[in-house]
């Protein structure tokens, strides 16, 4: 039977809900949390799914293979004043909290190594599921790469449904969208009754194409080719099969840092693509992803998952979820064998 695996990219859902909301720490986390469940509970049903898994982050292996990756973040976090780093330590308190939770006190399945990202965790969950469906829980675009016929990503604050074919909403009407310069999505109007909607069969592999030469600003990975038109990596991006003039002459340029440090573009594609494409990571780090699998999928079954969801609302002052305890626990509930 195929089942259907819901992947909850943990961390990036709980930040970016805490950013949505207002008042203080304690009412930012307490409306995270209730806004991330009441997320998952409806795309159990949206999706008729069978299994729940809770991807979290480690310290990157990227760190080590790349220096500058993410380094960016620490100026982000130098900035910030003491009331900024205590609200900070109460919210992943609190996530902690949560991860426990759902760890010690439900059937889902939890997945967290020290070296991998959630992003690299999600990634290996599918490739070692190729005879399942999977809905990436996420508004994180890095994930249009992952996109296949039993491949989704759903988009609960932007409530978005987006396929190999194309971007949805909830009701799988069509939305027209481009793809922009820097990979990302841009989301445009509902596609009208009787209108064409014309989406580009190789969409997916260009944002990923786009995003090898431009790299990835966010996470301080530099561009192979700095300051290069769109149509020159769109012929190069056509010609990737045959690699003939337009691949050649794209992948040989040479171009000066402001270290005057001379680059081959295809050095630092391949670099990206290393970083950035998630089936082209280590063998090591695949070896590490899938002993971290096969650990977490071993069948358990707790009980009384009520009674500790109840628990837990309690102490974050989640009111609504316990007073509708029974619409969360079948996702709690359901085990990887189920």
């Amino acid at each position: 039977m195929t089942r259907t695996f819901l992947l909850i990219d943990t961390s990036h859902m709980l930040h970016r809900t805490r950013h949505v909301t207002s008042g203080d720490i304690w009412t930012q986390t307490g409306l995270s949390m209730h806004i991330m469940l009441n997320s998952i509970r409806k795309c159990w049903h949206m999706f008729d799914a069978t299994h729940t898994v809770f991807c979290l982050e480690g310290r990157s292996w990227r760190k080590s293979f790349y220096e500058p990756y993410k380094k960016n973040r620490e100026a982000l976090y130098a900035a910030k004043t003491e009331n900024d780093i205590e609200a900070d330590e109460i919210f992943f308190a609190a996530v902690n909290d949560f991860i426990e939770f759902i760890d010690r006190r439900s059937n889902c399945t939890v997945l967290q190594s020290p070296i991998c990202e959630a992003d690299d965790l999600i990634a290996r969950w599918v490739q070692t599921h190729p005879d399942d469906n999977h809905i990436i829980v996420s508004g994180d675009t890095d994930f249009i790469q992952l996109l296949a016929d039993n491949v989704q990503i759903y988009d609960g604050v932007r409530n978005l449904i987006i396929k190999r074919d194309g971007v949805y909403n909830e009701k799988l009407h069509p939305i027209h969208f481009q793809v922009k310069s820097d990979s990302k999505l841009k989301i445009l109007k509902e596609v009208k009754a009787g209108e064409e909607n014309k989406v580009d069969p190789d969409w997916v592999d260009w944002s990923l194409f786009i995003k090898l030469v431009r790299g990835d600003a966010g996470d301080n990975v530099f561009s192979a080719y700095p300051k290069v038109r769109l149509n020159a990596i769109r012929k190069a991006f056509e010609d990737r099969h045959d690699q003939k003039y337009d691949w050649q002459n794209f992948m040989l340029t040479r171009w000066t840092d402001h270290h005057n440090k001379d680059h081959r573009v295809r050095d630092c594609f391949e670099r990206n693509r290393i970083l950035i494409d998630l089936s082209a990571q280590p063998d090591e780090i695949i070896e590490e992803m899938d002993k971290i699998i096969s650990d977490a999928i071993q069948v358990r079954e707790n009980n009384q998952i009520g009674l500790h969801l109840l628990k837990f609302c309690g102490k974050y002052e989640l009111t609504r979820i316990s007073d509708h305890p029974s619409d969360y626990t079948p996702f709690l509930s359901a085990s990887y064998s189920s």
